[in-house]
């Protein structure tokens, strides 16, 4: 049994080149064939200016999601880890290609690698922060010496315009309140493609590798009704069915693919919740937050930053906005792989030294999940 896991390799793959906010209509196209009123000033609030896309003009696929995981994956293969040492494959995803096989199988089939363990986390953007977890708790136990996490999505293929209903919100009320535009186009003009992958091994190796000291996972479902779902509909009564509850000519009639969100259980309760699971551990562990040097906060729109500040700030927990990093407004939400790429920017971007701490923070809104993550550069 290994007292210590680290990450030793991590990676990016982003499909097609970078979509700009003029651009976003060409590729989702227009909804009742007319321009969207709400999209720049969803786009004002959420601060993002690039995003990707598996998808040419028109709307055409040009990749799955396993394949955007795989090319991820084979990124971490070089001379000293080969793609004939893994061990455990572990992928998370919000948007796989299909309900079965599992999408680490599919992205299992696409690498030219032997027979292995593998895993698959599912549902929003947690879910590779557990297949991290996974990774993580198989290198500590010894049942592996390596295993490879992944975080992928093709979210963009959701968002296209036959998939979504009219415009409800006019653009008067939008500026009074920037939350009301999130019931129908926050998630269209939010969301992006893109994979990450994560190497993790009982042994440092590579040029700064990073401890993985803990990984904190905690569920509000319990007392949470349910706030993001797609592939479901909403019952009068609230109750939340799933497709195969609906007839066939429900699914379109009723958008039953398209994602959904409350956003008003959204702005009363993701902020709140996050930063009492963060006081929690805090107390728990006896963790110093002041000793962090940097703070990688899962943004799903620029709109929570200082929300969120201020809500860490009102209960003790001040993290100087100057240790934060994020790159969404460059790369869009990327939901599940969002961390993952966040971090492997960090790492590419900034002098990062022996003994520094990386705090790494993942909101889930789908029926309220949180993730916290600490790492020391080694």
């Amino acid at each position: 049994m290994s007292n210590e896991v680290f990450i030793t390799g991590i990676t990016k793959y982003f499909p097609n080149n970078p979509v700009s906010n003029d651009e976003m209509e060409d590729y989702l196209g227009m909804i009742d064939n007319r321009p969207s009123k709400a999209r720049r000033i969803v786009l004002r609030n959420n601060g993002i200016t690039n995003r990707y896309y598996a998808l040419e003009k028109g709307g055409k696929s040009t990749h799955t999601n396993a394949e955007l995981a795989a090319a991820a994956v084979r990124i971490l293969f070089n001379q000293r880890f080969k793609k004939e040492d893994v061990q455990l494959l572990a992928c998370g995803t919000a948007s796989p290609d299909q309900i079965m096989p599992s999408h680490a199988s599919m992205v299992h089939g696409l690498l030219d690698i032997p027979s292995i363990e593998i895993a698959s986390f599912a549902g929003s953007c947690c879910a590779s922060v557990q297949a991290l977890k996974f990774g993580w708790m198989s290198v500590l136990s010894g049942n592996t010496t390596n295993a490879v996490c992944t975080g992928s999505e093709v979210l963009s293929i959701w968002m296209l315009s036959r998939y979504f209903e009219k415009e409800t919100e006019n653009e008067a009320k939008l500026k009074e309140n920037p939350l009301l535009a999130f019931e129908k186009e926050f998630l269209r003009w939010m969301l992006s493609d893109g994979a990450g992958a994560v190497l993790v091994e009982n042994k440092p190796a590579g040029d700064l590798p990073l401890r993985i000291d803990w990984i904190d996972i905690r569920s509000y479902a319990s007392t949470m009704k349910t706030c993001m779902y797609a592939g479901a509909d909403t019952e009068p009564n609230g109750e939340i069915l799933g497709w195969c509850r609906y007839e066939p000519e429900d699914w379109l009639h009723r958008s039953i693919f398209s994602m959904k969100q409350d956003t008003r259980m959204l702005g009363e309760s993701i902020v709140k919740l996050g930063g009492q699971f963060l006081k929690e551990i805090i107390e728990a562990r006896n963790f110093d937050i002041n000793s962090i040097d940097y703070f990688l906060p899962h943004l799903s729109s620029e709109f929570f930053r200082n929300p969120i500040f201020s809500e860490l700030s009102k209960l003790g927990i001040h993290i100087p906005k100057e240790k934060w990093f994020t790159n969404l407004t460059r790369v869009g939400n990327v939901a599940t792989a969002s961390f993952i790429l966040m971090l492997e920017e960090l790492m590419q971007t900034h002098d990062l030294k022996r003994g520094q701490k990386i705090l790494i923070q993942v909101p889930e809104s789908a029926r309220f999940t949180y993730a916290y993550a600490l790492l020391t550069v080694c």
